[in-house]
């Protein structure tokens, strides 16, 4: 069996700890034959965390060298198709996945999470991109129709981080129990007079439970001020976490009581260790994410404005909210896992 270059390319090396975990679940997952080649926005940091090779996405002369020298291009995972936070990374994505083509490579876009896709020229250019693509698999009902429709085939599994290994995070259990995770970042309607709102609430609840918090940035630059700003005025004993390797990311779920998260891959973690959650929605994904795993929890623009409502629903959740059984853990991790199966497909025997 020949060892087949593969160049993965995502939000890798950004700071982001969900696409760090879909980046560590492709790797996880990736046939022994194949030999990873990473484009990063910081190669050091990602050649030593998961020991592979990895090149500057931002350098045009290594992006060509790499790939000239590869059998095999791949989008590695999470919802780099869509133009709601930026115009030009749907561009720069759809523009790799070209110029592989136009090397000779085989191109798969593995693990998808589409949209959303608000300016039509985005949108003629993804179905095109997809449509020239070996393989597709999507993470999501919503993104799968929309290939439906386009006629494009695919493989629908859950998020591949449901299946990513976690590593035990040293110290935790030193802390105080029971533990609360919080995990917010910035965003245009998570304004000041909401964020000051959940604060309030956050501190009414700390009382009334005794509770330790667990401020957890997933990307410093959105997330590590509004957990400074938070911690700041609790009243009791509280800790902001920052985990740079996601498997000990998806660990520290292991030793919570109830996550309330924003980000996407938090509640994917934490309902993957049993823990029970409460969701801010910022993006369609998280809110099918809500639907898909009967999660509660409130649109950004829903949040009630009285704290006292906030803190009585976060202790109704805390107090009576159900965890996935282990059962329904077990299934969306196997069903995760047809995402590695796609990739044996498509990349085993050379």
């Amino acid at each position: 069996m020949g060892q087949i270059k593969a160049v993965l390319c995502g939000y890798y090396g950004k700071g982001n700890a969900g696409d760090e975990a879909l980046l560590a679940s492709l790797l996880q997952m990736l046939p022994p034959n194949v030999k990873p080649l990473v484009l990063s926005g910081n190669p050091r940091e990602t050649k030593k965390r998961y020991q592979v090779e990895s090149f500057d996405r931002m350098s045009a002369w290594q992006v060509f060298k790499v790939l000239r020298n590869a059998d095999v291009f791949m989008w590695g995972g999470g919802s780099l198709m869509q133009d709601v936070t930026s115009f030009a990374s749907p561009l720069y994505y759809a523009g790799l996945m070209g110029l592989a083509k136009q090397f000779g490579l085989r191109t798969i876009a593995w693990a998808q999470g589409i949209g959303p896709l608000e300016r039509p020229i985005i949108r003629e250019i993804a179905k095109q991109v997809f449509a020239k693509c070996e393989l597709v698999s999507v993470r999501d009902r919503a993104s799968a129709n929309l290939l439906l429709n386009w006629q494009i085939p695919c493989g629908l599994a859950p998020d591949p981080v449901w299946a990513l290994e976690s590593l035990p995070v040293k110290g935790l259990w030193d802390l105080p129990a029971p533990r609360v995770a919080v995990t917010l970042r910035q965003h245009p309607q998570l304004t000041p007079e909401r964020i000051a709102n959940l604060t309030k609430a956050l501190i009414n609840f700390q009382k009334a439970t005794d509770t330790f918090i667990l401020l957890v940035p997933f990307q410093k630059s959105k997330d590590l001020a509004i957990a400074k700003s938070i911690q700041s005025q609790l009243p009791g004993a509280s800790k902001i976490l920052t985990l740079d390797d996601p498997r000990e990311l998806k660990g520290l779920f292991q030793g919570v009581e109830m996550a309330i998260g924003m980000r996407y891959h938090s509640l994917i973690m934490a309902a993957a260790q049993e823990c029970r959650c409460f969701a801010l929605s910022y993006d369609p994904k998280v809110s099918q994410l809500m639907q898909e795993l009967s999660i509660p929890g409130w649109e950004l623009t829903e949040i009630p404005d009285d704290p006292k409502l906030i803190t009585q629903t976060w202790l109704d959740c805390y107090a009576n909210g159900d965890s996935l059984s282990s059962a329904q853990i077990q299934s969306l991790v196997d069903r995760a896992l047809i995402h590695r199966e796609l990739l044996n497909q498509a990349l085993a025997g050379g």
